[in-house]
């Protein structure tokens, strides 16, 4: 059975992009008190203790195999691969840029492609893996200004779902993790009013914390979540509900 090996107390090795803030360094952070090996892709800043470090643009897929090789000779095959790394170029429709389009979705669609046709070639030789792609409530519910970030978060449950049907049979799963809006610094810096307006539209009354992003990733990852692929996963407080 290709679970078994899965369902061992043993450290994994885990690659979380983008692990130096926010959402994935929560999530990072739960890995390595969980004791698994940890490691990121990463541009700049400081990262979690416990977290191997290695830099690279997800732009650039000689750039991405290279960070590969170095966490596989670090930490062994990628076991668990959280592609997190985003950005964003907001702009209204007609006013937006072909470069502002281009932009992002070769970080944040292409570099997590990258990213999981690099881990699938150890994880189809193990004949195991979990693959989560962080998404984003915008992605299916949409958002004004951000034509560009909205269409690479919706493409990421495509690549999931294919990713699922072709790699499902040797024990890989892949699944999506749909943040609405989180408190970290960016919607801190955010006017109050603004804010306060968000919330607002938020059934359960707040943001969410990093954290509980990291716990939904961290389930996925388990081996109680072996039979869970191709799923998108909501963590916003109800406020994509049917999207």
């Amino acid at each position: 059975m290709p679970e078994t090996s899965d369902n061992s107390s043993s450290p994994r090795s885990v690659l979380i992009t983008g692990a130096n803030r926010g959402i994935g360094r929560a999530i990072a952070e739960r890995f390595v008190a969980a004791g698994d090996k940890v490691a990121t892709i990463y541009r700049s800043g400081d990262l979690p203790d416990g977290v191997l470090g290695v830099k690279g643009d997800m732009r650039d897929t000689a750039s991405v195999d290279a960070a590969f090789t170095e966490i596989e000779a670090a930490n062994g095959p990628v076991e668990v691969l959280v592609a997190n790394a985003g950005i964003t170029r907001d702009q209204l429709l007609m006013r937006m840029t072909d470069e502002e389009f281009d932009d992002v979705l070769d970080v944040n669609l292409k570099g997590a492609f990258r990213c999981a046709r690099r881990a699938s070639k150890g994880m189809i030789r193990l004949r195991r893996g979990r693959i989560v792609l962080i998404s984003s409530v915008v992605g299916l519910y949409g958002s004004p200004g951000q034509v560009n970030y909205s269409a690479s978060k919706a493409a990421l449950v495509g690549v999931a779902r294919s990713i699922t049907r072709e790699l499902g049979g040797r024990g890989i799963t892949a699944n999506v993790v749909a943040p609405g809006f989180i408190d970290t610094d960016m919607t801190r810096a955010l006017p109050e009013a603004t804010q306060q307006s968000y919330i607002a539209s938020i059934p359960a009354g707040r943001f969410a914390q990093p954290d509980e992003v990291a716990a939904a990733v961290e389930f996925l990852a388990s081996p109680a979540a072996a039979y869970i692929s191709g799923a998108v996963i909501p963590v916003d407080g109800g406020l994509g509900m049917g999207h």
